[in-house]
């Protein structure tokens, strides 16, 4: 199942909420997200229906394997742009708003030509 750019949004903040908290819940992705419990609750399903994530009898969300192996691919994608921005000059506030529009749109050859960058590759 391929995702859209608010599928890819809510995994990620799934995923960076259990890494900092352990536990997520609904209501949590609501918070970090600043959206309405409704639309957790249609994406939710959209990603359980999408084996990307499940949910246990207490409520708690829980990233199945593919759904951590997409989310930390969205991650590194968000970060290897934040780094290349803010190494650039660009305000790191600035650098992560503009990350996560453009993770969500470049092209694979722009993105591991970034990544290549970051990991020591040929600087600009």
């Amino acid at each position: 199942m391929k995702l859209q750019k608010a599928g890819e949004d809510y995994l990620k903040a799934v995923f960076l909420l259990q890494r900092e908290n352990g536990r997520v819940r609904s209501l949590d992705v609501a918070k970090y997200l600043n959206v309405t419990k409704p639309s957790v609750s249609v994406a939710i399903r959209q990603l359980r229906e999408g084996g990307f994530l499940t949910m246990d009898a207490g409520k708690l969300l829980h990233l199945t394997d593919a759904g951590r192996e997409t989310a930390e691919r969205i991650y590194e994608r968000h970060c290897v742009i934040m780094d290349r921005l803010v190494s650039i000059g660009v305000d790191p506030e600035i650098a992560k708003r503009d990350a996560c529009q453009i993770e969500h749109v470049i092209s694979r050859e722009s993105y591991e030509k970034l990544k290549a960058l970051r990991d020591g590759g040929t600087e600009l």
